[in-house]
Parts: structure tokens; C-alpha cells; sequence
């Protein structure tokens, strides 16, 4: 007999499996000739797995890489490689390391030979492990517009908007940097839409945003903004620019689903992305699974925690997947996963979540309430003691978040 949680977990890594940053790119790479020497930036949390795809297909012709990508997201020995050099940032929230990274970046693509290929492979995260700021705005201030972004109930795109008007290189500002050189972009896309102005803040698309009404912000923020870097208006500077989306939600989804008929189950792939509320979002989804007929469900795409003064442990996947237990609760032959794609989940190292109908039982063998644990931004202490935690480690990919749910 199969065992659910296990094939839950067999689909998962399977979506995963389908849009890793190395096979990605080396698959792209391999039918692409490129010509002359090639100089390569990766930047996000998918940027070592896919410097590594770049240099299976390029090999000698790859001549030097930056690599810019979140602690603990380096492939090892990445730095021993010749010509590369490794940078980690801070993430979710830009640190120092990210303003460094920022210099570093320029000098980088200055020194690139005029006749050289330029490749950026880049993925999400790239918002804020790079930066470089405009005069007036400093590291204290950055770091207080993203704690709260990050707790604001923001989708991505809202966020991203922001993110640019207080960078010289996010909204396209990149290119004015690359004096007309050729350039190919790789993009693993970790938004709804994959829209490559919303991917990593969009360093090199053309900034489309409507500015955001200033009145709907406090007046901290307003006077900031008042530094903010001007929009890009000669758009020839992306003349020379070809750009990729090489990996996506839908490509993952497809995935789950081929791995769910494999294993024998009718499958049922849900493509318009999830969005909104965490813990709304996982009780609409707890109850249509269990009300619905016995099949594999796999949805996709990225939800929202406001997040109150003082948060607990855990993100927004393992908020929708305790919510969703509270459906669920003393229900039989019903689970449900949640997990992000990149292997990350909010602060701390869990991908997300796998409930089912004992998971509140569980938890509350510890002391522990689902409703307070909720209300305190706080799902990962309980679903630490529930047993239902997810750990993947650094993914190589980003494709924002799946939610597998299975009814025998």
C-alpha cells in the first residue's frame, strides 16, 4: 500500500526537480550558441545552481561569474572555481553584505571586455541581497521600508513597486550601467504573471510601474521617497537586451502533476495562482479538498501574512497549512503540503508544511492552541510540535509556493 505523505513529498520534489536553476540554464545554454568569451552574474536564491547549468554548457568559454546569493545557497566548491567570485547577502532583509554586493556589481560589469558576452542569471531574491543606493537614503532606512514590506499583507508586485524608487539599479536603472553591450537574461520567475520588470525588482526591464499614491503611505516613508531615483525614460538602452524566463510556476505544476499519475492518482492541476490571505486561502482550500472527490490536488503561487508587532516562528506556507488543519481536524485520508519552492519558508530553515487530520490533535498534546499560534504569526512552533515541518534545504530553484492536497 502507498503511503500518502510520502508520495505528497515524491510530487513535491519532483516540481522541484523540474525547474532546477543548473538543468534549466544548461538546457538553454547547450541550444544556444553563444560566441566569443562569456562574463556571467548571478544574483538571487536560485543564482549557484544556475552559474552551475552555465558552466556545464559553457565550460572554458565562461570566463569569469559573480555570484551574489543568500547564506547558506552556495553550491560547495563554487568558490574554488577559477575566475568566480561568491558573495552571500543578507535575506529577507538587506544587510550591509547587500550594499557591498551592490559595489561590487558595478565593478564587475565594468570591467567586462566590450567584445565580451554579457549572461545574468537571476532569480528571486535578487531584491534584496543587491543594492546600491540613491544619495539620501541609507542602510538604517532600507532596512525599514523592507521589515515593512515584509510584514504589510503586500503581494509582490505592490512591494516591488516600492523596492524601485529607492534603488539606482532596480526598474531597469541596470542598464544605463552596460553602455549598449550585448546581454542575455536568464530568469527563474518567482512572481505571479512572470512579468521580468517584477522578477528581482526588474533590474533590466523596462520599469512600467505606476507610481505609488503617495497619501496611502506613512510620512516617514513619503519623505524618503522624496530621494527616490528618478524612472527610466530612454528606453534604447535595452535595445541590446535579450531576456529568458527559463523557469516557472506553471512548468512546476506540470510536473506535480505527471508525478501524481505516476504514482496512480487522478490529478487535478489548479492554474490560476493562490493569492490573498495565508489563513483564508488555506481554509477555502482545506475545505474544497475534503468536500471535493477523492483526487490530488496542486495548486500554486504565493500568499500574504500581515504579520503582527511581534511575530512568532514560521511564513506564510506553514500559516496556510495550519489554518488548513483546522479544517481538517479528526478528518481521515485527507493531507495537504505547503511549501515554498526555494526550500524557505520566513526566518528559520523549514520549506513549509505537511497537515493532516491529526496534526491539531498533535500539537495540542504539547499545550499548544492553532488559533493562537495563527493570531501570534507564530504556525511554525506548532507544527514543530505536531511533527509536520518540511526541510529541504537550498532548492536550487524559486518558483514561489506550492500547496499539494490528496483526498483517498
Amino acid at each position: 500500500m502507498s503511503n500518502p505523505r510520502a508520495d505528497l513529498l515524491k510530487i513535491f520534489h519532483a516540481a522541484l526537480a523540474a525547474v532546477h536553476g543548473a538543468a534549466c540554464v544548461e538546457r538553454f545554454l547547450s541550444a544556444r550558441l553563444l560566441t566569443g568569451t562569456v562574463h556571467a552574474v548571478a544574483i538571487g536564491k536560485a543564482a549557484g545552481a544556475m552559474l552551475e547549468g552555465a558552466h556545464a554548457a559553457l565550460q572554458e568559454q565562461l570566463r569569469a561569474a559573480l555570484l551574489i546569493t543568500k547564506h547558506g545557497h552556495v553550491i560547495p566548491g563554487s568558490e574554488r572555481r577559477a575566475g568566480v567570485t561568491v558573495l552571500e547577502a543578507g535575506h529577507p532583509l538587506p544587510d550591509e553584505r547587500s550594499l557591498q554586493a551592490g559595489r561590487a556589481f558595478l565593478d564587475f560589469i565594468a570591467a567586462v571586455p566590450d567584445d565580451a558576452q554579457l549572461l545574468f542569471l537571476i532569480s528571486g531574491g535578487a531584491s534584496s541581497l543587491v543594492e546600491v543606493l540613491p544619495p539620501g537614503v541609507g542602510l538604517d532606512d532600507l532596512r525599514r521600508v523592507n521589515r515593512r514590506l515584509l510584514g504589510s499583507g503586500w503581494d509582490i508586485h505592490r512591494m516591488n513597486g516600492l523596492r524601485k524608487r529607492l534603488s539606482c539599479i532596480k526598474g531597469g536603472r541596470l542598464a544605463a550601467y552596460l553602455r549598449g553591450r550585448r546581454v542575455i537574461q536568464l530568469l527563474i520567475s518567482d512572481v505571479p504573471g512572470d512579468r521580468p520588470a517584477d522578477i528581482g525588482s526588474g533590474l533590466l526591464a523596462a520599469d512600467e510601474e505606476s507610481r505609488i499614491v503617495d497619501s496611502a503611505l506613512p510620512p516617514w516613508l513619503q519623505t524618503l521617497l522624496k530621494s527616490s531615483a528618478s524612472p527610466m525614460t530612454d528606453i534604447s538602452c535595452f535595445s541590446n537586451i535579450e531576456t529568458h524566463i527559463i523557469a516557472s510556476l506553471d512548468q512546476a505544476l506540470a510536473a506535480a502533476e505527471r508525478e501524481a499519475e505516476r504514482l496512480g492518482y487522478a490529478a487535478h492541476v489548479h492554474y490560476e495562482r493562490l493569492s490573498g490571505d495565508a489563513a483564508a486561502t488555506g481554509r477555502r482550500l482545506a475545505g474544497e479538498l475534503f468536500d471535493g472527490p477523492a483526487s490530488m490536488h496542486v495548486w500554486g503561487g504565493e500568499t500574504t501574512v500581515e504579520l503582527p508587532a511581534h511575530p512568532g516562528r514560521g511564513g506564510r506556507n506553514q500559516h496556510l497549512a495550519l489554518a488548513a488543519a483546522e479544517v481538517l481536524a479528526e478528518r481521515d485520508k485527507v493531507w495537504l503540503l505547503a511549501a515554498g519552492t526555494d526550500g524557505s519558508d520566513g526566518p528559520g530553515e523549514d520549506a513549509g508544511a505537511m497537515v493532516d487530520g491529526g496534526t491539531l490533535s498533535r500539537g495540542a498534546l504539547a499545550g499548544l492552541n492553532a488559533a493562537d499560534c495563527l493570531r501570534h504569526a507564530d504556525a511554525g512552533s506548532f507544527l514543530e510540535e505536531s511533527g509536520d515541518l518540511i526541510n529541504t534545504g537550498a532548492t536550487g530553484t524559486n518558483v514561489m509556493d506550492l500547496v499539494i492536497g490528496l483526498k483517498v
